[in-house]
């Protein structure tokens, strides 16, 4: 049993008869009352998010698990497969349990957390950003950038992302993988 100051970014959970992974925290400490945690909630089986208040010092029971290194083979619409770096052994995933899919290229090597319990593989990290290629995206104009003006970007996996508009078709971007984002272009 754990307690709330246990509470970290990517502990996984037993609450209310599922298995959840802790997305986010806060402490607080009002001046006024007693502490509490406020979290965010993801479930490793239905990939549902919730939000929820643990009171200070309220037992939460944990859930033990190991983290393994798999690389991302490819996927056959429902199931995403994964390859072990290590013993060359292979799962395969629901789309739920990987955050950000659509930004998965072949051969990405990944994070999968597996219950020590039942060996069953929980949930995917995906590294920090990936380096994906622009496969279409409409020219930029000049002119018309009063301010960070953006324009949708097709990438090799198929996700659309906004780039500023000095992006082309061919360039290698970086996204950040928690939200999906465009942190900058990757010169070779």
């Amino acid at each position: 049993m754990a307690s709330t100051s246990d509470i970290r970014n990517g502990l996984c959970i037993r609450y209310n008869h599922d298995i959840y992974k802790v997305i986010e925290f806060l402490h607080v400490k009002p001046g006024k009352g007693p502490a509490f945690v406020r979290t965010k909630l993801k479930s490793v089986t239905s990939g549902k998010v919730l939000d929820n208040t643990f009171s200070a010092g309220h037992k939460i029971e944990d859930v033990r698990v190991e983290t393994h290194k798999f690389q991302f083979l490819y996927n056959d619409g429902e199931f995403y497969h994964f390859m072990n770096v290590e013993d060359y052994t292979q799962i395969r995933l629901l789309e739920t349990a990987i955050d950000m899919p659509k930004l998965l290229k072949e051969g990405e090597v990944v994070t999968v957390l597996i219950n020590t319990e039942d060996n069953m593989p929980l949930t995917v990290d995906m590294p920090a950003s990936v380096i994906l290629e622009v496969t279409h995206t409409e020219p930029g104009v000049k002119g018309n950038t009063a301010t960070n003006a953006t324009k949708p970007a097709t990438v090799e996996t198929g996700a659309e992302v906004n780039v500023p508009l000095f992006i082309n078709e061919g360039d290698k971007i970086k996204i950040e993988t928690e939200k999906g984002t465009y942190k900058e272009r990757v010169k070779e």
